[in-house]
């Protein structure tokens, strides 16, 4: 098939670009926001390629696929023809909802276009009456031989521009921990706030691999990918006991979630002091991440979701139990 698509978050791109189809996204000379392109960031397969917006009406497209309330309610009036958006479509919901956390009527009430959550946690808070939906869980490559050493008595938390987004992304929670114990943060902007900044996405595995233990301070949002990456390294995992993470990290475990900072903190403390306890600890997320968040396993999802809003026959390494759900 021939997907359209928005780049709008490289890491999910870089892993949805391992099915079997070709993927088209926008780009804009200004290479503005969602539309860079393939970009340079990730190093996409070649059946990712990149069209000036200008032509994007005359492409020949077998599915459209959303990922944002913008693309979806705006953007594809001006740059989809009205035959491409009479074509099957998805809908990737990368957010719980952020207006009301119960109340929020999703933008998708049509029918026919396919909601494709990335977490259960959304597809609970989402309201979305009479709309098909599936939940694909994440899906990760991560590159070869870098396994987690643990050395620096120090934690490691990765999110971009956390003392501008605040309390849901939890640079408080951040603040708390890095009183009690030592936890780095990188990512964009993370120079205002003693942090080195942004590493490159295909080197920060590495980067991470040195550090005890891997901090997710976020309240509220979806599961966040670099956490499924850190697992997938063997670092263990320190977070807060909502959204979806209540799924993935068990306490004593993979690493330990509370809702008391107290106790995370004194979990942080303990893991720098301790080692052998961390190297455990992380060992079993590794070996949890590559149960759940195996690109195999994502790839035949998507290979099944796409054969679902395509009516197409899916190919027979689709072996997927995707479950169909009509709220």
């Amino acid at each position: 098939m021939r997907i359209f698509t928005w780049h709008t978050h490289g890491r999910y791109l870089q892993s949805l670009s391992n099915i079997s189809h070709e993927i088209f996204v926008p780009f804009k000379q200004d290479r503005s926001n969602h539309y860079v392109g393939r970009g340079d960031t990730y190093h996409f397969p070649r059946n990712v390629y990149e069209v000036p917006v200008d032509f994007i009406k005359d492409l020949e497209l077998d599915c459209i696929v959303f990922q944002s309330r913008e693309h979806y309610e705006v953007e594809q009036h001006w740059l989809l023809s009205p035959a491409q958006r009479k074509l099957p479509r998805v809908y990737i919901e990368h957010d719980p909802p952020l207006s009301h956390p119960t109340e929020a009527i999703h933008s998708v009430q049509d029918p026919d276009v396919l909601l494709v959550h990335v977490t259960h946690f959304n597809r609970l808070m989402w309201n979305s009456p009479g709309v098909r939906t599936v939940v694909i869980d994440h899906g990760v490559q991560m590159p070869a031989g870098v396994r987690y050493s643990g050395e620096l008595p120090s934690g490691i938390a990765a999110v971009n521009n956390i003392a501008l987004r605040g309390r849901r992304l939890g640079f408080d929670v951040l603040q708390a921990v890095q009183a009690a114990a030592q936890v780095h943060i990188v990512g964009m902007g993370a120079e205002a706030i003693g942090g080195p900044g942004e590493v490159a996405p295909l080197e920060l595995a590495e980067y991470e691999s040195h550090y005890r233990f891997f901090l997710n301070p976020m309240r509220w949002t979806s599961l966040s990918m670099a956490v499924c990456e850190a697992m997938h390294v063997g670092m263990p995992i320190l977070g807060l006991a909502t959204t979806e993470m209540s799924t993935v990290i068990r306490n004593g475990v993979e690493g330990y979630i509370e809702t008391d900072i107290d106790r995370l903190c004194e979990h942080a403390r303990r893991l720098i002091a301790d080692p052998q306890e961390a190297a455990e600890l992380g060992q079993r997320a590794r070996e949890t991440a590559q149960r759940r968040f195996g690109i195999a396993r994502f790839v035949a999802d998507w290979e099944a979701a796409l054969a679902l809003a395509t009516g197409a026959s899916p190919p027979p390494a689709a072996r997927s139990e995707l479950e169909v759900t009509v709220p």
